[in-house]
């Protein structure tokens, strides 16, 4: 065995202790929200999926397969006799049914606009993009294909820029009225005080994770009392985008 292959082990070690440690930190939590709550996700089987289009009018072929989503579930869905489609089910309690139809409605002026996105299908006798089933809710989107841009390529850059631009400028019109906003408040006291108040950090860290956060968030204050008033837009979906060892970083949340 060479060195590489003992520090993969000792590297190994401190993962599984630091693992454990904290798993045995929330075993000591019995209370703790987590554990008491099930998984939002735990009814959404397959039967469920297909049950769910069924009940708007489509009927699927048994073909299923689940697609890359970190908050939410989404399914590349095969369709008797027609092409597959995309079903996405919102993560049950995270935004409101006004919320999820005020991001379909930018979308689609988005792509009133000529601008490549993907909008939800009106669906069912209502012709609606949001739909409810079994205590879920959902949308379908056409399937489209993507690649991976060449962000060496100037040119490709350059029109990836108007793209987003315009984006910007259409979230620009007016505000979203449902959705929050990205705030100090919204994305930073209370997520920290909520971690505090229901157990999440281990006792031993609860001293200092206050110490940081706090410190972390004055340092926010900060920043946002030396830009002064700052307009605000509509926008959508995430893009990151990383040019380079410099990192240039384009980050898009579906917020204004």
């Amino acid at each position: 065995m060479n060195q590489d292959h003992f520090d993969d082990e000792e590297e190994d070690a401190r993962a599984a202790a630091l693992a454990a440690g904290m798993a045995d930190a929330l075993a000591g939590a019995s209370d703790s929200p987590q554990e008491q709550a099930p998984h939002p996700y735990s009814a959404l089987n397959p039967e469920c999926v297909l049950d769910a289009l069924d009940s708007i009018g489509l009927h699927g072929d048994g073909r299923l397969l689940a697609l890359n989503s970190y908050e939410n579930r989404v399914y590349q869905v095969g369709i008797e006799d027609a092409q597959p489609l995309v079903v996405k089910f919102y993560r049950p309690g995270r935004w409101s049914d006004a919320a999820i139809l005020e991001e379909h409605a930018f979308t689609e002026e988005l792509a009133a606009r000529e601008i490549p996105v993907v909008p939800a299908l009106p669906l069912g006798p209502d012709r609606a993009t949001l739909h409810h089933f079994n205590g879920f809710r959902f949308a379908v989107f056409t399937r489209h294909g993507g690649r991976a841009p060449e962000l060496s390529d100037p040119s490709v850059l350059e029109w990836t820029g108007r793209f987003i631009a315009r984006i910007h400028a259409v979230g620009a019109i007016k505000p979203y009225r449902e959705r929050p906003a990205i705030d100090i408040a919204t994305f930073g006291t209370e997520p920290c005080d909520y971690l505090q108040t229901n157990q999440f950090i281990p006792a031993d860290l609860k001293e200092a994770y206050a110490s940081v956060s706090a410190q972390a968030l004055d340092g926010v204050r900060r920043s946002y009392d030396r830009a002064g008033e700052l307009p605000q837009l509509r926008l959508h979906g995430d893009c990151r985008i990383v040019i380079g060892c410099q990192a240039t970083i384009v980050l898009e949340r579906a917020l204004h």
